[in-house]
């Protein structure tokens, strides 16, 4: 195919429609360049599951054309998956500083890292791979050395805006760099792909250094213990709190992994900025006073192992509530999550701690842009074409509006599903077919060995129960010997449902009487049937129910 033929390929495989898991691949002829390889979290009907995987089947057969991964920023929805996708397609990664210190982390837990080919990127500067030139913009977002990337590629400039907001006032280092998304649009943009997370928000999101301001109020008179939940990766907001401990001289402690091994990367590569003699050991803060002590703790959202939940649950090792503690809850809850932060907050004032969360104190912002500042962003780059990208379908349509509001056409607008292929030349572009793409689930050790079928099977075990049936049968003759065994996990107990256990063993009895000297799988299907009718008559529940044969 001669090069004015050829046409670039976009295919996100994961973080549209739906939060997390972001993945887009850009294809050109015998080039491919990955942004981001992220996880998501299991969703309440995903019983057992622990983390979501992009599907990544699509690079597999593609891995000698794959130039390298770029990365926007060190969340686990843009980094999280890369552990498990370098297994298969091991090609060297590009990020910020930081991004790659909280990689190096997660590779060396999974024992890779001496496998791995990681690169370093400053902002501002631009790579070759293959035929593409991806350049890193400094941006802001709830995470320090945040990039956008303009990805120069033969057919016209990408401007992928990575997550982003737009913060004046950030805590550490410049602001995002908007003369360069103005200079990319005099130049000529042909498509933008802009995060869609708040895009049905109104108005601006509010500076970090709001929440630094609470912090300051909040804390200047605080009798006892200060004990703050956020997001371990929110360094900036780890930065303001520390800044409020050195002011009111109180020492430090950190509770939770995540917490102590992002504080301690982002300490080493000089991202957080406070006295070493600050820090104390968890286990040691019984030997300081309250009033001289500081705990900042993962849990903000209410998960049940994290840090906060032991806490408020009574079963943290180090840390036991006692009334007079100020506990600040420093996050808002992600949508599902907010019974198990309220949870958390009624048991934390049952055992007498003053509590604060959002909705009483500005104490936390989003690292999402709100409509205008996405306004200004397409001001600013005018793209021919535009895709909205990191959100549920809802963001991504609330964006798409926003777009049309400022004057672009409906047809230049793409929201895509992942797996779909966005086909662009410089003048053109459309949706031209798809590729596999979906959930990977990884459930202790097992990765992509649970599907589909077993989770319905567990939700099916979660709602009604199971049923097993034990039937013992003459090898000779196919005569019934004994009378069939039933047990019941999660259905009925059995001791209380005598009656009920009494007639199940008469339909089962009356089942195999139908089908003797039939196979075995007749006989299991009758027997299930028969049972299953019977069951769901006189209970409205259908249990799974479980025949095994046994012959003598």
């Amino acid at each position: 195919m001669s090069k004015s033929k050829k046409k670039l390929r976009i295919i996100p495989l994961g973080g549209l429609g739906e939060i997390g898991k972001n993945i887009t691949v850009f294809e050109y002829g015998e080039d491919i360049v990955i942004v981001d390889c992220g996880i998501a979290f299991p969703e309440d009907e995903m019983m057992g599951i622990d983390l979501v995987l992009p599907d990544i089947t699509y690079l597999k057969n593609k891995r000698d054309k794959i130039k390298g991964i770029v990365l926007t920023h060190g969340h686990e929805d843009h980094i999280g998956a890369l552990p498990y996708a370098l297994r298969d397609i091991n090609v060297p990664v590009f990020g910020t500083k930081l991004t790659l210190g909280l990689l190096k982390n997660k590779l060396e837990e999974h024992r890779m890292l001496g496998d791995t080919n990681l690169q370093t990127v400053q902002l501002g500067e631009t790579i070759e791979l293959g035929v593409f030139k991806v350049e890193f913009i400094r941006s802001s977002h709830s995470i320090a050395d945040a990039a956008a990337l303009a990805i120069h590629t033969p057919v016209g400039i990408i401007v992928h805006t990575g997550d982003f907001k737009i913060d004046y006032t950030p805590i550490e280092g410049a602001p995002i760099n908007l003369a360069r998304f103005a200079e990319l649009g005099k130049k000529g943009v042909l498509l933008l792909m802009a995060d869609s997370t708040n895009a049905e928000r109104e108005g601006y999101t509010m500076s970090e250094r709001k929440v630094g301001e609470s912090f300051e109020r909040i804390f200047a008179n605080v009798p006892g213990r200060a004990i703050v939940a956020t997001f371990a990766s929110n360094i900036h907001r780890v930065q303001q709190i520390l800044n409020v401990a050195i002011r009111t001289n109180r020492k430090v402690a950190l509770s939770g992994r995540s917490m102590i091994n992002v504080v301690n990367v982002a300490l080493e590569l000089g991202y957080l900025n406070a006295p070493e003699d600050i820090f104390i050991d968890i286990k040691d803060i019984n030997r300081y006073p309250s009033e001289r002590l500081m705990i900042i703790t993962t849990g903000s959202q209410g998960e049940a192992m994290a840090a906060l939940s032991r806490m408020a649950a009574s079963t943290h090792r180090q840390v036991e509530i006692v009334p007079g503690d100020l506990v600040v809850i420093s996050a808002t809850p992600i949508p599902g999550n907010e019974k198990m932060v309220s949870n958390n907050v009624n048991m934390l004032l049952q055992k007498g701690a003053n509590v604060i969360y959002e909705s009483l104190e500005d104490i936390h912002v989003s690292g999402h842009a709100c409509q205008e500042e996405l306004k200004l962003i397409h001001r600013l780059v005018q793209p021919k074409f535009f895709m909205p990208v990191h959100g549920e379908y809802k963001h991504l349509r609330h964006h798409a509006l926003l777009a049309q509001e400022l004057g672009m056409a409906s047809e230049d607008i793409f929201i895509m599903n992942i797996g779909n292929v966005l086909e662009l030349d410089a003048s053109n572009a459309k949706i031209a077919g798809k590729v596999p793409s979906g959930k990977v689930f990884v459930d202790g050790l097992g990765v992509g060995d649970v599907g589909n079928i077993v989770l319905r099977d567990r939700k099916h075990l979660a709602q009604d129960g199971m049923v097993i049936i034990m039937i013992t049968i003459d090898k000779d003759t196919g005569a019934v010997i004994t009378t069939p065994d039933i047990i019941s996990r999660g259905f009925i107990y059995v001791r209380e449902s005598e009656e009920l256990m009494s007639e199940m063993k008469n339909i089962v009895k009356n089942a195999l009487s139908e089908c003797q000297g039939k196979d075995w799988s007749t006989i299991k299907n009758n027997v299930k049937k028969s049972m299953s009718e019977y069951l769901y008559a006189k209970t409205k529940r259908k249990p799974m129910i479980l025949p095994i044969i046994i012959e003598i």
